[in-house]
């Protein structure tokens, strides 16, 4: 683990679930605690984390569920660290492989990460591109955040081939990337679910979260937004009661 004068120890889920993140450099929030309530695993599932960082969104749905067969896949071996030490702190079993997730079918079956083995996979990728962002000083908040042009299509790729028929994709995105989306999920992917996240209601979505099965051939919904805030600034009864653990969202019906 490292040192603990550089990372700090954060609640989430209303306290039910504790966190050792670093102090510098990307920090789990709002959209791993979203993106985890609208991923609709279920017990005994296998499932899959792609970017896991400290294991925020996948231990944080292994919280909401109860019993799943958890992956968390990171490159950056120090997150991988800490997701570790998070398992155990609160009690999730999980495995945490410091792998890429745009590494090769063979290095990913080596690592026990076989096709259509899966049932859910849920991330969170790297989506602000260089061109339009001043990259981030700190090494890690830059690579997690910063992506070139094939990364969301890479790492939808690579959960199309682990994912098994009718398996479900669960991403978080900008939502002015909207494009991007619906381009990397056109091969293989069908039945999209999609919700826009708003942080003002004034204001056009920031995020947008998206379900997708596999091999699936249901129109795409565009499911009612999710208010982070109300025009005053405070947060929604909503965003309160999902970010708290007591609701989940149903983006699939």
């Amino acid at each position: 683990m490292s040192d603990q004068s550089s990372t700090s120890e954060d609640r989430f889920l209303g306290g039910q679930l504790i966190l050792h993140q670093p102090l510098s450099g990307h920090r789990a929030g709002h959209d791993a605690i979203l993106l985890a309530a609208a991923t609709p695993a279920r017990a005994g599932n296998r499932v899959v984390e792609f970017g896991a960082g400290v294991g925020a969104a996948g231990l944080a749905l292994a919280r909401r569920m109860g019993k799943i067969d958890l992956v968390l896949v990171e490159i950056d071996e120090q997150l991988a660290r800490l997701a570790r030490t998070n398992a155990s702190a609160n009690a999730i079993e999980a495995a945490v492989l410091v792998e890429d997730v745009t590494t090769t079918a063979a290095r990913l079956t080596e690592v026990g990460l076989a096709p259509d083995s899966v049932d859910v996979v849920l991330m969170n990728p790297p989506f602000n591109h260089p061109s339009r962002h001043r990259p981030a000083k700190d090494e890690s908040r830059r690579a997690a955040h910063m992506a070139n042009t094939s990364t969301l299509e890479d790492w939808v790729a690579t959960a199309r081939r682990l994912l098994k028929s009718g398996g479900i994709l669960t991403l978080i995105w900008r939502a002015d990337g909207l494009t991007e989306v619906v381009k990397a999920l056109a091969r293989g992917f069908g039945s999209l679910a999609m919700l826009p996240v708003h942080s003002d209601p004034a204001k056009p979505a920031i995020r947008l979260i998206v379900c997708a099965v596999k091999g699936g051939k249901g129109p795409t919904r565009i499911q009612p937004g999710l208010l982070l805030n109300d025009a005053a600034g405070k947060p929604s009864e909503q965003a309160e009661t999902i970010l708290a653990g007591g609701a989940g969202l149903q983006l699939m019906v």
